[in-house]
């Protein structure tokens, strides 16, 4: 019987340490998230996710999931440069995309209301830091 030692975490320290790091993460998304919002197709879902991560109501261990797959959106560094065109956000895409599906059920439509909400004031130049009044969430 072979058994698997493959550590699986191995390239996603620093996404691990950073979603430790609430108020970091919360700067530096919406630092990245100004810079590239015309690129990415995921906008919403990737900002419904933000406001589930930090809503006090989300259960811990989906607060854990959606963080680290934010920290890895915003980590200046991952498999593939977001600067590729094309390409270049696809690996955040599928970290996304993953960790939503495993979490849908606690994404409510307050907080897609909330990031449609963002979404607008980002796109007519507003400031978007939306630790405001968006959700339950502090």
């Amino acid at each position: 019987m072979v058994s698997d030692a493959t550590d699986y975490n191995v390239g996603f320290e620093p996404a691990d340490r950073l979603a430790q790091d609430r108020a970091s993460v919360r700067r530096r998304f919406w630092v990245k998230i100004k810079q590239v919002l015309a690129r990415i197709p995921f906008a919403e879902d990737l900002l419904a996710a933000y406001y589930c991560a930090f809503d006090k109501e989300t259960p811990r261990h989906v607060q854990v999931a959606l963080l680290g797959a934010i920290a890895y959106f915003i980590l200046p560094f991952d498999f593939l440069p977001d600067v590729m065109p094309v390409l270049g956000f696809t690996d955040d895409a599928a970290v996304l995309a993953t960790t939503i599906r495993l979490v849908a059920s606690h994404i409510t439509p307050d907080h897609h209301a909330a990031a449609r909400a963002a979404l607008a004031r980002l796109e007519e130049g507003e400031d978007a830091d939306l630790d405001k009044d968006d959700t339950k969430g502090g």
